[in-house]
């Protein structure tokens, strides 16, 4: 991530949606307006101009950040483009997290796909304007060493391991499993850096560095370097250690206005972002040309390698709310800063009945 984050950026780590209705006949709306011209409207006269007001036409705005969460997207966008989508799409895609916060804030996105705790922290901001509808990543944090006898948290134990930014979701996903597992800040030493890309140079130039990275930064950093290998899953660490929440990266939310005044907009978009993420993970090949062509990571090959390690998904309902509330309650325990100070009330959690 970039230097020029803010402190909300700064609880982030490495990581779009839409929404619609139908199309309006413009003949019809003529010859509506024609006979109320010479007739008292009638009751089944109201009752179409209502449907024609359901079934208006409505463009979801998203917007999405440079990363794995674009990545479960890009099949919907294709569709989109191809308007072949239920319902007309705009997307945005952005490379720092506080673009789409201030996006999502001056109205310019319906739907954003943010990291988790920032959705708890524009939650509290906007005073219980925004709501999320899903979870699109879980983990992406991957350790990276070319010393292949680590293979438990345990095994850090004296060493140095080097990670973004101090203060951010990677240091707060990193020394809560320390801790889980009986270590701390004194038994690993970390040495935090600027962006991801510094990292990997890191463990390009030493031998014995371990790093922390997330993905696609890890799977790149293992192919410019064959002696570097993922050695540890953070997400399966997390796992490990756990009561039922999960180590969650991304999610998706709406802003609860929009939400109010187009249902089905956000009800189309939420079963086509199902679809695509499900699309991404079982046609790798064709998504990492698509990755490619968005500049998302350079080189298909290298995208292909990296996908099934973005752990993109799609998780809404009772099932959302559960790993991500926990995980947001892991995070107030550490900071309570890192959520925006409070944890989010149940109507955070929108769960279509």
């Amino acid at each position: 991530m970039k230097k020029k984050l803010s402190i909300l950026l700064a609880l982030v780590m490495t990581c779009s949606l839409f929404a619609a209705c139908g199309k309006s006949n413009p003949s019809a709306d003529s010859n509506s307006t024609k006979a109320s011209a010479t007739a008292t409207p009638s009751p089944e006269a109201d009752d179409n101009k209502d449907e024609q007001q359901v079934s208006e036409e409505v463009t979801v705005r998203v917007g999405s950040m440079k990363g794995p969460t674009t990545m479960g997207l890009l099949n919907l966008q294709s569709l989109a483009e191809a308007k072949t989508a239920g319902q007309p799409y705009e997307f945005t895609m952005v490379t720092a997290a506080d673009e789409l916060v201030s996006k999502v804030v001056g109205g310019e996105l319906d739907i954003a796909l943010v990291p988790a705790n920032m959705a708890s922290i524009l939650y509290n901001k906007t005073k219980g304007g925004v709501s999320v509808i899903d979870i699109n990543t879980l983990g992406v944090l991957y350790i990276v060493a070319s010393d292949e006898t680590i293979t438990s948290m345990e095994d850090l134990k004296g060493r140095t391991l080097y990670l973004t930014g101090k203060g951010t979701t990677p240091d707060y996903a990193l020394q809560y499993l320390l801790k889980q597992n009986g270590l701390s800040t004194e038994d690993v030493t970390l040495e935090y850096k600027s962006e991801a890309t510094e990292v990997a140079s890191v463990l390009s130039q030493q031998a014995d560095a371990v790093g922390l990275l997330p993905q696609p930064f890890a799977t790149v950093a293992c192919q410019q370097n064959e002696a570097l290998k993922i050695v540890l899953n953070l997400t399966e660490e997390w796992d490990k250690v756990s009561d039922g929440s999960s180590l969650v990266t991304g999610v998706t939310i709406v802003k609860n206005d929009f939400l109010a005044e187009h249902p089905d907009a956000v009800a189309t978009f939420m079963e086509e972002h199902k679809t695509s993420s499900e699309y991404a993970n079982t046609n790798v090949d064709e998504t990492a040309e698509a990755v490619a062509a968005s500049g998302i990571i350079e080189k298909a090959p290298v995208a292909a390698k990296a996908i099934p390690y973005c752990n993109i998904t799609y998780i809404d309902g009772a099932d959302m709310k559960t790993k991500l509330s926990g995980y947001l309650q892991t995070l107030f325990d550490l900071d309570p800063s890192s959520v925006g100070g409070t944890l989010p009330a149940d109507g955070f959690y929108y769960l279509p009945q």
